[in-house]
């Protein structure tokens, strides 16, 4: 009997301590801040080789949320996304990109028109507003432990031509996704990065 007591107090004692703990680390996370945002940024890579597995539904909505979450200037959101998840579409695509092999992709176009514009000099935010948007998605990928990657190399008029629905919007980028390939791997270039010194000026 006083050994289930001892235990019971024991137990009782561990979970104490794991709750002080989660308090300390919580009041920690709220000054500095948690790493799970760096983790995640150190993370994900250019990924250019994928397996043919699909991309399950439940995440390609995750990834779509994600992106029409990201912010954009005076939120005007003038932005649209095609995913490319039919069999139709991705033999439409291929001749444009092979995609490295994926089984999905996102086509992020913009509309110049529809976007915010800087009154000191007439600049046009709709590509950026693109460009966060497709970094919404890489990110969203990457914490889905998909692979992914920003594709800019292709000829704008043959993606038009494949896609007549994109008519009335630049296309900023196309992004492949999926599960990235046994051998799949970081380029050389990818842990390339400038020293903090070289890459800000502290003011």
């Amino acid at each position: 009997m006083k050994r289930r007591i001892l235990n019971k107090l024991g137990d009782i004692s561990k979970i104490h301590h794991r709750a002080a703990f989660a308090d300390v680390q919580q009041h920690i996370n709220k000054h500095q801040g948690s790493n799970a945002f760096l983790e995640l940024a150190k993370k994900r890579y250019s990924c250019r080789e994928f397996n043919h597995h699909p991309v399950a539904a439940i995440k390609v909505k995750k990834i779509l949320e994600a992106a029409r979450l990201a912010p954009t200037a005076c939120n005007k959101q003038p932005i649209h996304v095609w995913a490319i998840t039919s069999e139709e579409a991705l033999q439409r695509i291929r001749p444009v990109h092979t995609l490295f092999g994926a089984p999905l992709a996102f086509i992020v176009g913009c509309k110049s028109d529809e976007a915010w514009v800087r009154g000191f000099d007439g600049k046009n935010g709709a590509e950026t507003d693109a460009a966060i948007v497709g970094t919404h998605i890489l990110l969203a990928a990457a914490d889905l432990d998909l692979g992914c990657t920003w594709i800019g190399g292709f000829d704008p008029k043959k993606l038009a031509d494949a896609f007549p629905e994109t008519a009335g919007y630049e296309i900023t980028a196309v992004f492949a996704v999926g599960h990235p390939a046994a051998g799949a791997v970081p380029s050389e270039r990818h842990s390339i990065r400038k020293s903090m010194d070289e890459f800000v000026t502290e003011l």
